[in-house]
């Protein structure tokens, strides 16, 4: 079988590479012959994170989908990661249904959300409805959580399947710790998404006078973090795995927006592997990972944060490392490539196959 995969970006992006590329392996060694063809470069997302210009990039990435998308009727079916042309009306993918090309469509986040709650109301009036539209003539939607499920369902989608967001149980392994006088609150991402730590720099403050305590977090910007409790890492592909594992307690700050729940809980998931139990914001699919008491805790105000942290810290090792354990075997049997990466290979079967 032949697979076309159009994703939204290379290795660099981290939605492609988690909810694709990591999977293409596996994918090879079932026989399926795959070509790559990303929308937008890694030297697009080099100069988003660095402030550049990003124009060039952008048309390039068009073009080149344009001429991808020529040779649409070589493959057996597509993968299409959340839409074929952003801001542009859902026309490709129409002219891949009137053609009879089959195309999977993946969200791991609420896309549908940067359209119909747009602030201009010309964007809302045009496009409001596109991605139900790519939905429903796709042959399957894959859906990293029930909320993006819903919408897929509200549009008429033929099939819908749940893959949540995984990440390599054999990368991502626990890590045995020597004892530390001072334990490890951690937080891994970009720096568009650091800005979820700021409403907790005062209570990280507070926390660091009461307990021995250090906070990190790991692909932050580090200007944004200068003279605050945080220390900022730098993330690498390479060492990510590394820098979780030197957590004692794992941080997803949210807030409770239409765009929020449509995460994945990817953040929970990486700490989880390792190990290494957390405290999320009750938001979106945080609510069905996390499991209170067991691998984490669950904290809405700053308030219940500060109680939720500072338990868990007086806790000690010992009982951090029960609930990463449970933690452990949660991502292994679910939120694991190992156990997903099959469901992902029946879904494109079924859809080339128009089952």
């Amino acid at each position: 079988m032949k697979v076309l995969l159009l994703s939204r970006y290379g290795p660099l992006g981290a939605s492609s590479r988690v909810r694709f590329l990591q999977f293409l392996p596996y994918l090879q060694a079932k026989g399926i012959e795959l070509a790559v063809k990303p929308l937008l470069s890694d030297t697009y997302l080099k100069a988003l994170y660095n402030g550049g210009s990003r124009w060039r990039e952008v048309l390039n990435g068009y073009t080149t989908r344009i001429l991808a998308l020529l040779t649409a009727r070589r493959f057996d079916v597509l993968i299409i990661e959340k839409e074929l042309f952003p801001f542009m009306p859902a026309i490709a993918e129409r002219f891949l249904k009137l053609r009879g090309v089959p195309y999977v469509v993946d969200y791991d986040d609420a896309l549908f959300h940067r359209y119909d709650c747009h602030p201009n109301p010309w964007v809302r009036q045009l496009l409001g409805q596109k991605i139900d539209s790519v939905m429903r003539h796709a042959e399957c939607v894959t859906a990293g959580n029930q909320y993006l499920a819903e919408r897929a369902h509200k549009a008429g989608a033929k099939k819908v399947q749940i893959i949540p967001t995984v990440v390599d149980a054999d990368r991502y392994q626990p890590k045995q710790k020597a004892d530390a006088a001072v334990l490890t609150v951690g937080w891994i991402g970009s720096p568009q998404t650091s800005r979820y730590l700021k409403p907790l720099l005062p209570m990280f403050e507070s926390l660091k006078q009461e307990l021995p305590v250090r906070f990190v977090a790991v692909g932050a910007n580090s200007k944004d973090f200068e003279g605050t409790p945080v220390e900022v890492w730098p993330w690498t592909e390479e060492s990510e795995v590394e820098s979780v594992q030197q957590f004692d307690i794992g941080v997803m700050p949210l807030v409770d927006s239409p765009w929020e729940r449509g995460k994945c809980g990817y953040k929970l998931i990486q700490y989880l592997a390792c190990g290494v139990p957390v405290v999320a914001s009750p938001v979106g699919v945080n609510c069905e990972i996390v499991k209170e008491g067991e691998n984490g805790r669950l904290a809405d105000s700053v308030e219940q944060w500060h109680q939720a942290l500072g338990a868990m810290l007086k806790a000690g090792q010992p009982r951090l490392a029960k609930m990463g354990n449970a933690g452990r075997k949660q991502v292994v049997d679910w939120f694991s490539l190992q156990a997903q990466a099959p469901r992902l290979l029946a879904a494109l079967k079924n859809a080339a196959n128009n089952l």
